[in-house]
């Protein structure tokens, strides 16, 4: 199942209401807070993400790219939020601060950055309902897409299924029609998309184009797996780059 989570940073914040209208055919929205200290931007906090919790019936999915997220993340398990991402770069205890997430009513996740291995998430993957996989650096967005993340994609998902978990595998960062389904073909299944969606004239319609994407990622035969670990799939809009120790 492809879901298509567009990211109001792409949006127009001061018509934000309007902004989160025209993506209501989405699964839901991705809202990046960021506090400019962990990542070297500043977006906005807990009180944007209540107004916006009042103002669409879409589910929020939090992505908190804070420093000290242990204190901070709970606060954000509030009606109408679906689930709350933090940094495994950032926490103290990320099984603690998920446990906790879940005992509030929403649903825990865990971010990795390009640099972070895997290694520590698989260890304690039951405790997560969704991991996210950045494929640029974290604080910006209009990056290019990196493929050579799709590794870690691939050993989440089969370490998922080994599992028996519902595990969902979230990718953020230079998602188009074109690198969407690189990452549906490594296992991904919630894309976060920003200027791909409010980059255009209709967000709608957009939404619907990458949802029709994600659709052909395994019978098109346009994906090469192997190029992807090459480092070179996908179109001009994806980072060619070297191989990823995990």
């Amino acid at each position: 199942m492809v879901r298509i989570h567009p990211s109001i940073l792409s949006a127009d914040f001061v018509n934000l209401e309007r902004d989160l209208e025209k993506i209501a055919s989405a699964d839901g929205v991705h809202v990046d807070v960021m506090d400019a200290h962990f990542v070297p931007n500043l977006t906005f906090g807990l009180p944007m993400v209540q107004r916006i919790a009042e103002v669409t019936s879409l589910p929020i999915d939090v992505h908190l790219m804070i420093d000290d997220p242990d204190t901070w993340a709970p606060q954000y398990a509030i009606d109408g939020v679906d689930s709350v991402t933090f940094h495994a770069e950032a926490t103290r205890d990320a099984v603690a601060l998920a446990r906790e997430l879940r005992a509030r009513g929403t649903r825990a996740a865990i971010a990795i950055k390009p640099g972070t291995l895997v290694d520590d998430v698989l260890e304690h993957l039951r405790e997560f309902d969704m991991v996210l996989v950045m494929t640029v650096e974290p604080g910006f967005g209009g990056q290019a897409f990196m493929a050579e993340m799709m590794p870690k994609l691939e050993r989440l998902r089969g370490r998922a299924e080994e599992l028996g978990l519902e595990l969902a595998l979230q990718v953020d960062g230079g998602i188009t029609a074109d690198t969407l389904p690189i990452a549906a073909a490594s296992g991904a299944d919630v894309f976060v998309a920003g200027s791909a969606v409010y980059g255009h004239s209709s967000p709608a319609e957009r939404i619907t184009a990458l949802r029709d994407a994600g659709a052909g990622a395994f019978d098109t035969g346009r994906i090469d797996l192997r190029a992807i670990h090459r480092g070179t799939a996908g179109t001009s809009g994806a980072a060619a780059a070297g191989s990823l120790e995990q």
